[in-house]
């Protein structure tokens, strides 16, 4: 599940980022995405009151550069940050935890659906190799036909996998999960692989 900030968290995580140095609105947005590895990605309805709020504490102040917005912490700012260094580190602690175990079950999933296509694949290769030994004596349009009928299981196969992967990212990603760029390598990794083994497979 993706990570949620507690009551005051939040407040406490964007000052740290503002202790980093300068920031505008988007890029404080950007850096919450990234440090929590997509897990969660503020609106701007969520930030920019939360901002505001602590420029009216006193330990933000913001200025306009061209059309930015640019927001700076405040030495009362820094102090906070500074005096609450515990609370800061389990927040990081959480949001790493939350990010190890969404990666940890995409990757679980991937494998789990990769190891099934290659179960089907291989059950259908083995079927359709004991169908060409039973018919080597049929004429070429009956192989052909054979062949055809073939060809869209497989194909059949592979929409049904297609949709079941795509249903279940995309029904993650609503959730407010994540798929970070080492999921989406292992997945394509694991795509490639199947795909030459098919091809190993059709040529012998």
């Amino acid at each position: 599940m993706a990570p949620v900030f507690s009551h005051g968290d939040l407040r406490l995580y964007l000052l740290s980022l503002l202790d980093e140095g300068p920031r505008h609105g988007y890029d404080i947005m950007q850096a919450l995405s990234d440090r929590t590895g997509g897990t969660y990605t503020p609106s701007a309805g969520t930030v920019y009151p939360r901002l505001a709020k602590l420029e009216e504490e006193g330990l933000v102040t913001k200025s306009v550069d061209g059309r930015k917005t640019i927001y700076e912490i405040t030495e009362a700012g820094r102090a906070e940050v500074a005096s609450r260094a515990g609370d800061l580190k389990n927040i990081e602690e959480g949001l790493a935890d939350s990010v190890r175990l969404i990666a940890d079950e995409v990757r679980g999933s991937v494998r789990e659906a990769m190891k099934s296509l290659r179960a089907d694949l291989a059950a259908a290769t083995r079927a359709e190799r004991e169908d060409r030994n039973q018919q080597v004596r049929d004429v070429t349009d009956d192989l052909r036909s054979l062949s055809r009928e073939q060809l869209h299981r497989a194909e059949v196969a592979i929409s049904e996998f297609r949709a079941q992967v795509r249903t279940d990212l995309r029904t993650h990603v609503a959730k407010g999960g994540t798929l970070t760029a080492s999921v989406v390598d292992e997945l394509a990794t694991g795509l490639d692989e199947v795909s030459r083994t098919i091809t190993r497979t059709l040529r012998n």
